[in-house]
């Protein structure tokens, strides 16, 4: 919402505090966490996505009262673990979570990189074969 607006009307500060909450919950450090050290000298950076969502609305209901304001306002912030940044002796490796896949959609576009592994390798040796 600008702030250099002229009058603020009740929806307006109502929604500028909703984002002003909204902006605190979602941050950098939401999307890439805090670096944890273990002892054995790994450090473990979590990496997550942020998916966030927020409505308001509201109405006048007599113009010639101040207390003729009626609204509400809702926000929802979901987390989900992406990954970790795993360091050690100086290398970074990345650990994805994986979620198991739902529907058979998913289940299909899981399968993609493990098909298309096997059709390589059978072009792979068919090229082999003929070159014999």
């Amino acid at each position: 919402m600008d702030n250099t607006m002229e009058k603020k009307t009740p929806l307006s500060v109502l929604m500028q505090s909703t984002m002003d909450k909204v902006h605190e919950m979602v941050d950098t450090n939401t999307i890439v966490g805090q670096p944890i050290s273990t002892p054995d000298g790994v450090t473990l950076i979590p990496i997550s996505k942020v998916s966030f969502g927020f409505g308001s609305g509201g109405g006048d209901y007599g113009k010639a009262s101040k207390d003729g304001f009626g609204g509400g306002s809702a926000a929802g912030v979901r987390i989900d673990p992406v990954a970790f940044l795993v360091i050690k002796d100086g290398v970074t490796r990345v650990l994805p979570v994986a979620v198991p896949p739902v529907s058979s959609v998913e289940r299909i576009v899981d399968m993609v990189p493990d098909v298309l592994d096997r059709v390589e390798k059978f072009f792979d040796k068919k090229s082999d074969k003929e070159t014999v």
